[in-house]
């Protein structure tokens, strides 16, 4: 079978694609990938077979994939929330398409069009998903598995007993104050810090503290087992992620679906969240040494943890794959 997937051309869409996608291809499917150039280095080391549809560098528009369409002439086409052109022309053209989710389903007005239609291959665990999209769409489970380039050495951890603890504002939204004051509040607790600073470039930091290592990259994947607690904005690739593992969390949203993520895994007890008027250095302090092993109360570890088993327990990237010619039997 030929699979077609399509993704906006960013790492917090494009990556959580990158596992099925991967299974597909080892599952004896022929499997291209269209998305913009920036992603295309990964993609190629999987050999996903990335291409740029027409003229296109971020968003694919409908008129953009027709003429792929028609050459590749694949019997399915997966394409992210992000793409709803991609649904457009795949139903122009009569060949059957799944959305793939990134996370729980966003909120209007954060800058997507909110997909309509089904089915949807859904990688946000049922306790968070949004309950009208539980209850109104047709799903299909899908584990969420973390991908992240792997790094030019893996990590390892020391044997120190401080508590491990990663910081990140992602790659879309980090400003260098903000950054900063999450990197004074939580050099304040005496552990181990790791930042990730994104955008932010690290001579924009500043002094460091000597227990705090800055990197403008690392491998999410590989790091957060090694982790205690996780600070970061929000983002869903971040927080599915770190519930991955059984992480708890504090989010400090900045944009987009950020802040409908925090509220849901407040609500499901797995972690915490500063607004930005309530973001200081103390603040950070206080709420992530609630976090902690041995510090705070063990409420938002337990709760993190039992999403992780429900996490476990949803079909592999694999298991779904296989099924993937199920889907192609059904025109759009």
């Amino acid at each position: 079978m030929r699979v077609l997937f399509a993704a906006l051309a960013s790492v917090g869409h494009t990556y959580p694609l990158i596992p099925l996608a991967v299974a597909a291809r080892e599952a004896g499917h022929e499997v291209h990938f269209a998305a913009g150039e920036s992603v295309h280095p990964p993609l190629r080391r999987n050999g996903l077979r990335p291409f740029r549809p027409a003229d296109s560098f971020y968003e694919i528009y409908a008129e953009d994939l027709e003429p792929e369409l028609a050459r590749l002439r694949p019997d399915l086409v997966v394409h992210e929330w992000g793409l709803p052109g991609a649904a457009v022309a795949a139903r122009c053209a009569g060949v059957p398409s799944l959305w793939h989710g990134f996370g729980r389903m966003f909120p209007d007005g954060i800058g997507l069009q909110v997909p309509t239609g089904g089915p949807h291959l859904d990688i946000c665990p049922p306790s968070l998903q949004d309950k009208d999209f539980l209850a109104t769409t047709e799903r299909i489970e899908l584990r969420p598995v973390p991908y992240s380039e792997p790094a030019s050495s893996p990590w390892r951890s020391d044997t120190t007993s401080r508590p491990l603890i990663y910081l990140t504002l992602g790659t879309a939204f980090g400003t260098p104050e903000v950054l900063m004051t999450a990197i004074r509040g939580l050099a304040a607790l005496g552990a181990r810090i790791v930042v990730a600073s994104g955008r932010v470039r690290p001579e924009e930091l500043g002094a460091i503290p000597d227990n705090v290592t800055v990197r403008p990259w690392v491998s999410q994947a590989e790091l957060l087992p090694h982790v205690d607690a996780v600070v970061h904005h929000g983002g869903s690739g971040t927080t599915l992620g770190a519930l991955a593992v059984g992480l708890p969390q504090l989010i400090l949203p900045q944009g987009a679906d950020q802040f409908a993520n925090a509220d849901a895994l407040s609500t499901a007890g797995a972690g915490l969240g500063l607004l930005p008027g309530e973001v200081s250095a103390d603040a950070i302090t206080e709420n992530t040494r609630k976090l902690l092993p041995h510090q705070g109360k063990s409420s938002h570890r337990d709760a993190a943890r039992t999403i992780a088993e429900e996490i476990a327990r949803m079909p592999s990237p694999d298991e779904v794959a296989r099924e993937l010619p199920k889907s192609a039997l059904f025109k759009p």
